[in-house]
């Protein structure tokens, strides 16, 4: 079975806690990503998603130019190890209901895993497989 560092991005977006919601969307936007990891001090503090900046923020109108991803992010992380099999990684993400998990390797930030990239490889041949592994239909 691979691994989860045969899978994962290996330069996830990255962005201060003190960054606006505006500034991430903007940068998910131009990086075709759908979260960013948040760090505060060098260190990871969250995940912040662009549903979260809908969820969160902009259907509690807040204002994207004002408001930091430290106000939307989510603090409990849930992450994996680069040496985790995909499988773990799978079963993860179904019983905390997550779509992606940062990776970390002994606190360090090496990368992040998606649903997607783990459909891609848990079954070629499947849709959801095909749908992820295509170019963004922008």
């Amino acid at each position: 079975m691979a691994a989860v560092r045969d899978v994962m991005t290996t330069q996830p977006l990255t962005m201060d806690a003190a960054e606006t919601l505006g500034a991430a969307a903007r940068q998910m936007r131009d990086a075709d990503v759908g979260d960013a990891i948040v760090t505060e001090d060098g260190q990871v503090r969250g995940i912040v998603t662009d549903r979260d900046i809908v969820v969160r923020a902009v259907a509690d109108d807040l204002d994207p130019r004002q408001a930091s991803l430290a106000e939307v992010l989510t603090r409990d992380l849930v992450t994996v190890r680069p040496d985790d099999d995909v499988a773990r990684a799978a079963e993860v993400m179904r019983s905390y209901a997550v779509r992606r998990l940062p990776v970390l390797d002994g606190g360090r930030l090496v990368g992040v895993v998606s649903l997607g990239d783990l459909a891609v490889v848990r079954n070629e041949g499947a849709a959801l497989a095909g749908i992820s592994a295509d170019d963004p239909n922008n």
